[in-house]
């Protein structure tokens, strides 16, 4: 009778368990698995995708065979009430904003959320994220020897083949790959000029966009390097990657870096000369986008191996510059296609390295925390930044 009885109680107190993990705070959480793309949802654009019939929610994701360590929130970090709460509200209050929220402790994926749009196997457009991989597929290069850092400051041009230097303006030779990851590169083409060359790399096939940037800019200047956030810099870059890799940029990125951390679902357009678009046109799983912020955060290494220089992704992710658009914050810094700014929480400062695109995709890396926190999203008001500092910090954050 009393052994009946205890393992009565025994399957009690599994039952309570579970209900207790699928259950805080009044938050309910998806007990199935991370919701997939369905057939129809993969022949629709973005904007024209079928909301998900139920938000998901995972303190304990599922280990998906994707190169990811998984752990579970509060267990492995985190103050899970705090995070769930979150989750939570933006259930309530998303009104189509975002599409996943997925955090990243000590390289363990511990919490993984959809909503709306979002989908886990289904790669989400990267805007400006995009640059932010092209970098690292420069310090991969470095890394395996096809440059070196001193080599980031040398004129690009000693790396571009195929050009007609004497149709050069003066001054060329200021640009270094530091000045256009950077944006620095002091290349200043006129709004008719920019008109013409768009128009045309639409239409002709091999269009080279350096030779018509080093053409057709005013003269480049050593005073006149400063801060403009445009396209050209990720241009030359993507050119330069191209020229100084075995084969081609584009089996370069996919090879040397994509493979390398497990990423085989994504997407990347091409540029009508055959080149990978540089300053958007990727779309990367959200777990994948988890991957590139552990990456940077472990300075380069990925499973105990050094996969891209770490002397580069410090300089890359150090703020080397001011931006000067009006639409930056002011206590933004900018490296090599990456951001950086300081938070504080409670009494500490927390510096966040971060890759950042329109409609607010975002990789934001706090290595003081060894924290990971990826957001994709369609708006347009930096709400994102506001959620990091006094949502998600604080539940990583001892504040006594």
């Amino acid at each position: 009778m009393n052994k009946k009885y205890n393992f009565t109680n025994l399957i009690v107190l599994v039952l309570l368990s579970i209900l207790n993990s699928i259950t805080l705070a009044g938050v309910e959480l998806n007990t199935e698995l991370a919701p997939e793309a369905s057939t129809i949802d993969t022949q629709y654009g973005y904007w024209d995708m079928f909301y998900l019939e139920k938000d998901f929610i995972d303190s304990s994701p599922a280990d998906r065979n994707d190169s990811l360590v998984v752990g579970e929130l509060g267990i492995d970090g985190g103050d899970k009430k705090m995070i769930m709460n979150l989750a939570q509200e933006i259930v309530d209050n998303n009104e189509g904003k975002f599409d996943s929220i997925l955090i990243s402790h000590q390289n363990k994926l511990i919490f993984e959320s959809y909503y709306r749009r979002g989908r886990v196997d289904l790669p989400h457009m990267q805007a400006s994220v995009t640059k932010a991989y092209l970098t690292l597929a420069i310090g991969r290069a470095i890394q395996l020897g096809h440059l070196t850092m001193n080599d980031l400051h040398k004129p690009i041009v000693n790396f571009l083949k195929d050009l007609d230097s004497d149709k050069f303006v003066n001054g060329v030779e200021n640009i270094t790959l530091h000045k256009a990851m950077t944006m620095q590169s002091g290349v200043r083409i006129s709004d008719e000029r920019f008109a013409i060359i768009r128009e045309e790399s639409r239409k002709i096939r091999g269009f080279n966009h350096t030779q018509e940037f080093l053409q057709h800019s005013e003269v480049i200047l050593s005073k006149s390097q400063t801060f403009k956030y445009d396209a050209i810099g990720p241009k030359l870059t993507m050119h330069v990657l191209d020229s100084i890799v075995p084969g081609s940029a584009k089996d370069f990125i996919k090879n040397e870096v994509l493979t390398k951390i497990g990423i085989k679902n994504y997407d990347w357009m091409n540029e009508i000369n055959g080149l990978p678009k540089s300053e958007q046109g990727s779309s990367f799983t959200s777990r994948d986008m988890i991957k590139f912020g552990q990456l940077v955060m472990n300075k380069g290494q990925w499973r105990n191996e050094q996969l891209i220089s770490e002397a580069y992704i410090n300089q890359a992710t150090n703020g080397i510059t001011n931006p000067t658009e009006d639409w930056i914050p002011d206590n933004y810094l900018y490296g090599y296609f990456w951001y950086k700014t300081d938070m504080k929480v409670g009494n500490n400062n927390y510096t966040v390295n971060f890759a950042w695109g329109a409609g607010e995709q975002y990789i934001l890396t706090i290595e003081k925390l060894d924290l990971v926190v990826t957001f994709t999203s369609n708006i347009r008001e930096n709400a994102t930044m506001q959620i990091l500092k006094e949502r998600i910090l604080p539940a990583f954050v001892n504040l006594k």
